[in-house]
């Protein structure tokens, strides 16, 4: 079996359609994908029409969280998309979107860049918008030349001269949700250093023993000593590891089942979960 667990759609930052991603994973030869759109869920309902034949479909969500101003995405699985309380978390987080990117809009033009609003909302659509969405429009300016570029002091990059923070969700607090809401809980590639600042393994160690299931370890933003040293920790601290593309299209140059899952560990995932079952494909639409 090869399987995908962090995929992301038009409902938030990719560029594949929801439908798009599962067709396209399985032309791929995944046997598992996981939809995991940032804070939404819009996107399961078209995904589940269109899944083809030989293709079971993961519902999930990648949550922002952030501690000790440290920000970091917490992949949640098959947890019920309805359940009140996990629902008013990811509501909460995904209407300060907006008025966050406008206000990456407005620095941007502050510093010179030709950038509008309605540039951005034209490139988010539907989406979740967010920075990926900024970054595409400064690759259409000729401002940087891709999308990771914009992911820097520079510009967009924690910190960086145009960021806009948030709200982000406590960790603890999303573990505590998603599992009232019979999910489980991955951190999303927690060693990607390139992207800012990393959550200490102390930090971890906390989280694991709040109930965190798992920790993502195959992943492009992971070099091989940064897998080693999480397999490492993953194995002291009695969590799953998990191996995903975090595929958003051709927004990133990682390709759909690039990284992969241990069947064993879905296996896990899926025995823990009780909020809500993977989707088997019957052909689709």
């Amino acid at each position: 079996m090869r399987i995908d667990l962090h995929c992301h759609s038009t409902a938030s930052d990719g560029t594949d359609s929801p439908a798009e991603l599962v067709r396209n994973a399985r032309a791929a030869g995944l046997d598992v994908v996981a939809l995991t759109d940032h804070d939404t869920t819009r996107g399961y309902r078209e995904a589940v029409a269109a899944l083809p034949a030989g293709l079971t479909l993961v519902t999930g969500a990648e949550l922002s969280c952030r501690i000790d101003g440290v920000s970091m995405h917490l992949l949640a699985y098959l947890f019920d998309p309805e359940e009140p309380a996990l629902l008013a978390e990811r509501e909460l987080v995904r209407d300060d979107r907006v008025p966050r990117a406008q206000a990456m809009v407005a620095r941007l033009q502050e510093m010179g860049v030709p950038v509008t609003w309605e540039q951005v909302a034209r490139i988010a659509g539907d989406g979740s918008v967010g920075r990926p969405h900024v970054a595409t429009a400064l690759v259409e300016l000729g401002v940087v030349p891709s999308v990771d570029a914009a992911f820097t002091a520079d510009w967009l990059a924690d910190g960086g001269r145009a960021h806009v923070a948030k709200h982000e969700t406590d960790p603890f607090e999303a573990i505590r949700l998603v599992k009232a809401a019979g999910g489980v809980t991955v951190f999303a590639h927690p060693g990607a250093s390139k992207r800012g600042r990393t959550v200490p393994e102390s930090a971890i160690a906390e989280m694991a023993a709040a109930g965190l299931d798992g920790i993502e370890v195959d992943h492009m933003d992971h070099d091989t000593d940064t897998r080693e040293r999480l397999r490492g920790l993953a194995k002291e601290l009695g969590l799953l590891t998990t191996g995903s593309s975090d595929y958003h299209g051709t927004r990133k140059t990682v390709a759909l089942g690039e990284y992969t899952t241990d069947p064993e560990v879905y296996g896990e995932i899926t025995r823990r979960a009780t909020g809500a079952f993977p989707v088997p494909g019957t052909g689709g639409a």
